[in-house]
């Protein structure tokens, strides 16, 4: 790789310019937290914001060198905490980006203006990207020219710019519905938003046409013929405070259809003002944007049209929705009252019968869920040291909870309906019904992707806790990207509650994720993912002290290593030295692939075995344990025993259906001539029970249907003693499956 930089080598700063001026500092980042840690790494600030480029750190997921890596608010001369994982161009999605050259520049170093030039290329396209920060402004901007270099044409690429803020809520583009791709029909403004109550990053893209990951990524469909360009101008915009304000401002300040302005004071019942209330604007019936106010008091500017506002704030309920058509250049007083401080709810979660305490997820099923994540939550866990105990403030009003103990699979969520009144505590016990005990058989459960508050994850190392332990899971897991951060914390958690902990980390090079555990506390990743080939990563797993490794999402594009290996863009091609191909929480529309995967394996001499993991990223949205692991493990449950099984196969993986087995999975059952054999299953779902399709040797043998029923059990005899493999796909009634790993059968000699 190479690495130049012109104009003076600046240290970091002793004595800071005039607050206003434009600067760089050359070296590690002063952003509290910063990734940017190398000695030729540039920040670039001013009175407003810092970011930080990294020209000698390695980006996180495998993304080449010169990219921006770090963001933060400055207040008063002050430089915040990082709130930024990456944010900047990508030439083709995340697809596999093989770059051999980064290139990175100092051209400009000025008080009014600072410009940082770097030169990538992705194969034969060279990426110029220019970042200018101005004095007095609250953005960066990038402009990135993309030429074709090569000889062949490059056709359809997803290029654009992309947000990944470290923690935090995301606020995608109005007009689409959350974890949306594909076109971009409905989207009313040019904007992502990550945020929490003191921060907001967002990056504009005026010209999409395309949505990636969730909405978080704006793409534009490109096709460049060889030594053509396209030039693409997005802003990474940074402000002190989780207001949308100032960018529905900087949108406007780009368009040429003029300002609408609404302001006016927001006040409780009692008469006295809100302290920092939020005043949300609907328009055509989805949230638009909101503003942050301050000492009662609020001040949006819009563009023209119909829209409908209410105020909250912390705790407190919506106000009476008020519609209104704003004109260009139109001012519009607009006051709020009679809101209501919050109040509390205190519950008690048991095992009906024994009145156990019980780990729980507590859920808004029916009520005033905030749209402002800092508000207030919609979901609720269960204390770590008050095992069953939960208390958690809400807006005054009727509220239907969902309160679960296991996720689904071993019982059925209670429902409760709370009534809260401003400053008053509404309490409940809550009896949960045990229908299954899977451990009573030795079989045990893990969630084997999760992630915490590290890179694009937002759960703190408790928090994932909770959430695992209320899913019903039996040992703690975290696999975070290329990092080892939570481990620690997790470790201590599992400790106080007497529970095993997996530690993991997910080795992410740009073609490929894979999960490797258990590795050693205290050991960070060392490998370079930007240039590692699959030998390499799986190098640093054993380093690690991995005994498993494991190919997750493996047929995603782009991050899915069997996919990159058939498009002949995984460093290295195929190596067959892993262990486990993974049935994935988020991208369930490839577990056909991975399970036809699996029982190709399985007829040969390198078996692979189904695992499973959430990839849960943000515990308050998606639920942990969504589809799991279970193991059997003989003996006292520990992790090693725990890894030990998954890797032997002696499990299965499940997104709802329990499966007890009366031969292990993972193991060959020995027939003599002429004996007959019977393989037993006992089946169980709390929803009641499909059908179960017996699979012998990769090929559907025979489908039993059942009528709804919680448990059944299931018999395939063996007669004649030839060389194959068994193994069940069971559904329930609600459409959720579980695969199991093979049982062999073979003569006994």
């Amino acid at each position: 790789m190479s690495l130049r930089t012109f104009g003076v080598a600046l240290a970091m700063a002793v004595a800071l310019p005039a607050p206003a001026a434009v600067r760089i500092i050359r070296g590690p980042t002063p952003i509290v937290s910063g990734q940017a840690s190398a000695p030729g790494d540039i920040t670039l600030m001013n009175d407003r914001l810092a970011v930080g480029l990294a020209v000698e750190t390695a980006p996180p997921w495998a993304i080449p060198r010169g990219a921006l890596i770090d963001a933060a608010p400055v207040v008063g001369g002050v430089i915040g905490k990082d709130r930024l994982t990456f944010g900047d161009f990508l030439p083709n999605s995340w697809i596999a980006w093989p770059s051999s050259r980064q290139d990175v520049r100092i051209v400009k170093q000025h008080a009014g203006e600072a410009i940082v030039e770097a030169v990538r290329n992705w194969a034969d396209v060279e990426i110029r990207t220019c970042y200018t920060l101005r004095e007095g402004e609250d953005a960066v901007h990038l402009s990135v020219e993309m030429t074709n270099r090569g000889t062949k044409p490059v056709e359809q690429a997803l290029s654009g710019f992309v947000l990944w803020t470290l923690g935090g809520h995301f606020f995608g583009v109005p007009g689409i519905a959350r974890g949306s791709d594909g076109p971009t029909t409905g989207a009313m403004a040019d904007r992502i938003v990550g945020y929490d109550r003191d921060w907001a990053i967002a990056m504009h893209m005026a010209d999409f046409d395309r949505f990636g990951f969730g909405g978080r990524d704006l793409y534009r469909r490109t096709t460049l013929q060889p030594g053509e360009s396209r030039t693409f101008q997005g802003t990474l915009q940074v402000v002190p405070r989780g207001d949308l304000a100032p960018i529905v401002a900087a949108e406007l300040a780009g368009s040429s259809q003029g300002a609408a302005h609404i302001s006016g004071q927001v006040t409780q019942a009692d008469g006295t003002r809100v302290a920092a209330p939020v005043v949300v604007a609907e328009k055509d019936g989805t949230p638009f944007a909101w503003t942050l106010g301050q000492d009662g008091r609020y001040a949006l500017s819009l563009p023209p049209g119909r829209y409908r506002f209410y105020a909250t704030g912390q705790g407190y309920n919506e106000s009476k929705r008020v519609e209104a058509t704003l004109a260009a250049r139109a001012t519009r007083s607009q006051d709020f009252s009679g809101l209501q401080p919050p109040g509390r709810v205190r519950l008690t979660v048991r095992e009906e019968g024994s009145a156990a305490p019980l780990d729980a997820r507590i859920g808004i099923v029916q009520g005033q869920q905030p749209l402002v994540e800092y508000l207030g939550r919609s979901t609720f866990f269960t204390a770590l040291d008050h095992v069953g105990d939960a208390e958690f403030a809400l807006a005054p009003g009727e509220y239907r909870l969902s309160v679960g103990s296991g996720a689904g699979f071993t019982t059925k969520p209670a429902t409760v309906t709370a009534m809260v009144a401003p400053g008053q505590t509404w309490t409940s016990e809550v009896r949960i019904p045990r229908l299954f005990r899977p451990e009573a058989d030795g079989w045990y459960a893990a969630d084997m992707h999760h992630h915490s508050d590290q890179a694009d994850g937002s759960t703190p190392p408790a928090d994932v806790a909770r959430s695992e332990l209320a899913a019903g899971l039996d040992l703690l897991f975290v696999s975070d990207h290329d990092l080892t951060t939570s481990h620690r914390a997790l470790a201590a958690i599992a400790a106080r509650r007497g529970v095993p902990f997996i530690p993991s980390a997910e080795l992410s090079p740009s073609w490929g994720h894979f999960n490797v555990y258990p590795v050693k506390l205290d050991e960070p990743v060392r490998l370079e993912m930007a240039t590692a080939s699959a030998a390499d990563v799986f190098a640093e797993a054993h380093r690690l002290g991995a005994t498993a490794i494991q190919v997750n999402h493996p047929y995603v594009d782009g991050e899915g290593y069997l996919s990159s290996v058939d498009r002949g863009v995984a460093h290295g091609g195929f190596d067959p030295a892993f262990d486990l191909l993974e049935i994935n929480g988020s991208s369930g529309e490839g577990d056909g692939k991975v399970v036809d995967r699996a029982w190709a394996s399985w007829s040969t001499n390198r078996p692979y075995f189904l695992s499973a993991g959430s990839d849960v990223h943000d515990v308050w949205n998606s639920v942990s344990g969504s589809v799991r692991v279970y193991a059997h493990v003989d003996g006292p449950l520990t992790a090693g025993r725990f890894v030990d099984a998954v890797r032997r196969g002696q499990s299965y993986v499940t997104r709802g259906p329990l499966i007890t087995p009366d031969h292990d999975f993972g193991t060959t059952v020995a027939v003599a001539p002429r004996e007959s054999v019977t393989i037993g299953f006992k089946l169980q779902s709390t929803t009641g029970l499909k059908r179960a399709s017996i699979v012998h040797d990769g090929k559907v043998e025979r489908v039993v249907d059942y009528a709804g029923q919680a448990t059944a059990l299931l018999s395939i005899p063996v007669i004649t003693p030839s060389a194959g493999w068994y193994a069940l796909t069971v559904e329930d009634t609600a459409g959720k499956r579980a695969n199991t790993n093979p049982i062999w059968i073979a003569p006994r000699r």
